[in-house]
C-alpha cells in the first residue's frame, strides 16, 4: 500500500475543490480525505494498494479543470492507514 500527502496551493477554496477531488476519487481504487485548511490551502491524503493507481488519480486531479486553480503542490509519501475506508471531506 502507498499512500501521500499533497497540499494545494492557489485559487483552491470557494472554487469546488474539494467535491471536484471526491467525484474524480471515485473513479478510482484509492481512499482518503480532502479538507481546507484555514491558511487558504486545501489539503489531501490519498492511499491505495497499487502505486501507479494513486499516481493516476492525482494525476487525473492535474489534468481536470482544477488544474488552473492549482499554483503550487507539494507531495511528500507518508505511511499508509491500513483501516482508512472511503473517500470523505472533512470539514474545516
Amino acid at each position: 500500500m502507498t499512500a501521500k500527502n499533497v497540499l494545494y496551493s492557489g485559487r483552491v477554496q470557494g472554487v469546488g475543490f474539494r467535491y471536484s477531488t471526491k467525484r474524480i476519487a471515485s473513479g478510482f481504487d484509492v481512499t482518503g480525505w480532502v479538507k481546507n485548511l484555514p491558511d487558504g490551502r486545501v489539503e489531501l491524503q490519498a492511499q491505495a494498494l497499487e502505486a501507479e493507481e494513486l499516481e493516476a488519480f492525482l494525476e487525473d486531479i492535474q489534468q481536470s479543470s482544477l488544474g488552473s486553480h492549482i499554483k503550487q503542490r507539494e507531495v511528500k509519501a507518508i505511511a499508509a492507514e491500513p483501516n482508512l475506508r472511503g473517500f470523505s471531506i472533512l470539514r474545516d
